[in-house]
């Protein structure tokens, strides 16, 4: 039997007390039992001590008065108010037993998966921002760093009426939380924690897979250019994982105040780097290493009971792109690269929470965030390894002076009012930031380039793009559809890998110059100098002027549909049966990159990046997966899926244009992959 809270434990305590107060309220004359209601509030030393603890005010326990009965009654009715009880613990409490007067406590059921959200002003349940919930199976998107998790939240006391349809899964919900609502598993002292997370383990078999990842990325991600061919064979996979596995917990921290409500979560998972120690080489493809997810705390403060204002401080999801994410069963790459744009990253949030209407919870929320200035730039000379990797994707937007810029607008309303069904969302994300190369020498370069700037140059390119989503749940079906475009947008997983090229129109004598996170020599792809007139050949005269070649961002567009079926609710399952988790969902999404942006003759593709050799034009994936809940902590899943990547055929570099797969020239690679496995969630 699971512990109950030490809040919850009190409040049994309570109730018992009160219950007692009642019976020998029954044998007292009308007259004392009037006596006794003017005196209550003030003399009862329960209620007293309900004040000191902040559970109650002095104004709200003065307003307990009546008979011990009309006291107790109102005692439950405000503690439902204020969020302390369920519903179905109000209604436990409150629903006469059929065998005995007093109050029956029921005991702590097993954790399972709640509604997302209320559907009717008496749903049971409140959730929010820590208690992301989901009627889908346990199965969140994620990449091998950045992956979204379930929350596993506190079941009713009773089965359901009805299957729940198709919840989206949503890692920035709308829904402020609501103060002690947090159902703790255990305490730190005042601090509420309940852990959560799932054991996830997969069988996967790939057509074609030449990196020997388990995770897809057919032709995308090429350390080499022997790499686009894959010889006598495609190359076929198979991999066993589970490294996928996630733990985390959130947390609720005490106030005084009633309208302040703070709370927050740490998560991290085992998709890592593997350990290189001379007794784990052999054995490395077994330890994988336990990885940062998200750390955040926040503030909500409650200025009405329509009105939520917070403010965020920590790591969590980016508001552009994260806002929607697909359903997929492999979440070591969620359609990255193929459509899904999402990160995590430290960032400042200040978000507003309006709720505009009762009819249908209509909701309006504006938020806005600073972000740690980020690029996706890998470096290009292996040497520097993770160094170099840390300061192309980091110095370069920190080099800039300026926080990357983010917001969100999001509209929340109940579509569909059938039962079990969450609200829909519609919204708009946004990004805009910046990245800078240093050059401190150019001696090395022309004498004419080195005086016009002897102490070295800055250039920058700008990051940016748009988003538009949204979330629709009805009892039918679910559809999860997200549009985008922009500019460098690799740190997003968008644009092919493709960052930034430097335009060198017009220019003569082009020199480039190594930059101070160690960047690349490559003209289209690194901090250059030109002539805007002719160079002489001794390089120490130009006939016009030394200029800075400018860089522009690679632009790219995408998106996709996720449709999510109910299967079970289509056929009326019973809820409490064993076919009441039957899901299927469709899938499509593609990333492409503007053409005429990759044949650009004077800067070509960004030949800062060595992973992507080739010109990446498009990557396309099509997904059928089927879900089966063998109860609220199994859930087993199937998933058939077509990655394709693209090349342009047009790139006019001789001996780039093609793959080489099973010994045939090809501009698409593709790789068909199955994968199968069981999900454990706790």
């Amino acid at each position: 039997m699971r512990v109950r809270t030490q809040l919850f434990g009190g409040f049994i305590l309570l109730v018992l007390l009160i219950s007692s107060a009642t019976a020998m309220g029954e044998d007292l004359t009308s007259s004392t039992a009037a006596a006794q209601a003017n005196t209550v509030a003030s003399s009862d030393p329960l209620l007293q001590l309900l004040v000191s603890k902040g559970v109650l005010n002095a104004d709200e326990a003065r307003s307990l008065g009546g008979t011990p009965a009309e006291q107790r009654t109102k005692l439950l009715q405000l503690l439902r108010q204020k969020g302390i009880l369920s519903a179905s613990d109000y209604a436990a409490l409150t629903t006469p037993s059929a065998s005995a007067p007093s109050v029956q406590v029921a005991s702590t059921p097993s954790r399972q998966v709640e509604p997302v959200a209320e559907t009717t002003p008496s749903a049971s349940a409140q959730v929010d921002r820590n208690l992301v919930a989901s009627t889908t199976p346990i199965l969140p998107a994620s990449d091998s760093q950045k992956q979204p998790g379930p929350i596993i939240v506190p079941p009713p006391t009773k089965p359901p009426a009805i299957v729940p349809a198709v919840s989206p899964l949503r890692v920035l919900p709308v829904d402020p939380p609501k103060k002690d609502a947090l159902n703790a598993a255990f305490k730190l002292g005042p601090i509420k924690m309940t852990p959560y997370g799932f054991i996830k383990a997969t069988a996967v078999y790939d057509t074609s897979n030449p990196n020997g990842d388990d995770m897809p990325f057919p032709g995308l991600f090429l350390s080499t250019t022997s790499l686009v061919n894959t010889g006598p064979t495609a190359d076929p996979n198979f991999h066993l994982k589970a490294r996928s596995s996630r733990i985390g917990s959130n947390f609720e921290w005490p106030d005084i105040s009633p309208k302040l409500t703070i709370t927050g979560r740490i998560e991290a998972d085992f998709e890592g780097n593997f350990s290189e120690v001379d007794n784990r080489d052999v054995s490395s493809i077994r330890s994988s290493m336990f990885s940062f997810r998200q750390a955040w705390g926040r503030l909500d403060y409650a200025a009405s009971d329509k009105t939520d204002f917070y403010f965020e401080g920590g790591q969590d999801w980016t508001l552009f792109g994260s806002s929607a994410l697909p359903n997929l069963l492999e979440t070591t790459a969620l359609g990255y690269w193929y459509g899904d744009i999402y990160e995590r990253s430290p960032q400042f949030q200040v978000g507003w929470v309006q709720k505009l209407t009762n009819a249908r919870s209509l909701k309006f929320a504006p938020t806005f965030a600073i972000m740690m200035p980020s690029t996706g730039e890998i470096e290009k000379l292996g040497s520097l390894g993770l160094q170099g990797q840390i300061a192309q994707a980091e110095r370069e937007g920190a080099d800039s002076g300026r926080p990357e810029v983010e917001g969100r607008i999001a509209l929340q309303f109940q579509l569909d009012k059938a039962p079990g069904v969450a609200p829909a969302q519609i919204f708009w994300s946004g990004v805009q930031g910046r990245r800078e190369s240093i050059v401190t020498d150019t001696s090395t370069g022309p004498a004419a380039f080195h005086n016009a700037f002897p102490n070295g140059f800055t250039v920058s390119s700008p990051i940016y793009g748009n988003q538009i989503g949204l979330q629709v749940p009805t009892r039918w079906f679910t559809l999860v559809a997200s549009a985008y475009k922009g500019g460098d947008l690799r740190w997003f997983f968008g644009g092919q890998v493709n960052t930034y090229f430097t335009d060198t129109a017009g220019l003569s004598g082009v020199q480039g110059y190594t930059t101070l996170d160690g960047g690349p020599l490559a003209a289209s792809g690194a901090a250059v100098l030109g002539c805007t007139g002719t160079l002489s050949p001794d390089g120490a005269t130009c006939s016009g002027n030394v200029v800075i070649a400018p860089q522009r961002p690679i632009r790219a567009f995408g998106g996709f549909v996720n449709l999510g079926l109910p299967l079970s609710r289509w056929f009326n399952a019973d809820p409490k049966g064993r076919n009441a988790g039957w899901q299927l969902y469709l899938h499509v999404g593609k990333d492409q990159v503007v053409h005429r942006d990759l044949l650009n003759p004077s800067g070509g593709i960004n030949a800062a990046n060595t992973l992507a050799p080739l010109p990446l034009r498009m990557g396309k994936l099509a997904a059928v997966t089927l879900y089966y809940k063998l109860n609220p902590f199994i859930t087993f899943g199937l998933e058939q899926s077509i990655y394709a990547t693209r090349l342009d055929p047009n790139y006019p570099v001789s001996g780039l244009g093609n793959y080489v797969v099973a010994g045939k020239l090809s501009n698409e690679w593709q790789d068909h992959r199955t994968e199968f496995g069981p999900i454990f969630t706790f």
